[in-house]
């Protein structure tokens, strides 16, 4: 298999699938580089997912927490990320095609579920705000949300995808299409921000039902500042750097943290 040239990078690469080969060998398998081979258009038209998501102005027993308002300023903006990045033009279709998908084990089912859906912490109990981008030049995503959450609801749930690299390190999933796609799960290290954070890569190796070899790459990141959650998500089938999914959480975490003692100093 030929090996990435000199200055490219393997999330770039493409998965050849093979129902004889180990989840390790194929994701090994995976990170070759097969540059002529067209790439599939995961992209459809679909509505913008940015602006505010309201779920109320303050919610009951939800204390000092961010107003609509101030959930929306804490927002990551296309002029923090800069070029290439622009507001997005719609859902990738890989969410369906890829990450619709069901496995055997409970805990991996439901990292499944909640990259699908990315409600990682369940309903908010306050506001919520959500911004959407695209990269020109990779058709990478990152979705950004912030939103009022119990405290020590999200840290269980951050408790609970730091164990995820150990519990679902390596497994098999199968799309609604009856596609395979081999998992694999890894602890990303973030910048010491907010009162808890963790984050996790994930790589899902496969194949359309057209032939057309995949292979994408998801980083999730979760940050607690006070009572609001900051999840972030930055995905495509090309390259994912993941300095840019680490500086967007941590500048997006000192915004919200400014943004919270202001609100806090009104009281």
């Amino acid at each position: 298999m030929p090996h990435p040239p000199a200055g490219r990078r393997g999330p770039g690469a493409r998965a050849l699938l093979a129902s004889t080969l180990s989840v390790t060998t194929l994701l090994a398998t995976a990170a070759c580089s097969v540059r002529d081979e067209p790439r599939p258009r995961w992209f459809s038209a679909s509505p913008s997912a940015t602006g505010a998501s309201p779920v109320g102005e303050r919610s009951a027993g939800s204390g000092a927490g961010l107003t609509e308002a101030q959930a929306q300023a804490s927002l990551i903006t296309g002029a923090d990320l800069g070029e290439p990045w622009g507001p997005t033009r719609g859902a990738s279709t890989w969410r369906d095609g890829l990450l619709k998908a069901t496995t055997r084990d409970r805990d991996c089912q439901r990292l499944l579920d909640a990259l699908y859906t990315e409600e990682f912490f369940g309903v908010p109990a306050g506001p919520r705000a959500t911004a959407a981008f695209d990269a020109a030049d990779t058709d990478a995503q990152l979705r950004y949300q912030v939103a009022a959450h119990p405290p020590a609801d999200v840290d269980r749930t951050l408790a609970w995808l730091k164990s995820l690299p150990g519990k679902c390190g390596e497994f098999t999933a199968t799309t609604t299409r009856g596609g395979v796609q081999a998992v694999q799960v890894s602890d990303m290290p973030l910048p010491p921000v907010g009162d808890a954070r963790q984050a996790l890569r994930v790589t899902l190796a496969g194949e359309t039902e057209e032939g057309e070899l995949t292979y994408l790459t998801m980083d999730l990141a979760a940050v607690r500042v006070g009572e609001e959650a900051i999840t972030l998500t930055h995905a495509g089938l090309d390259e994912v750097h993941e300095e840019v999914t680490q500086q967007t959480a941590e500048l997006g975490a000192q915004r919200l943290t400014e943004i919270t003692k202001q609100g806090r100093a009104q009281i």
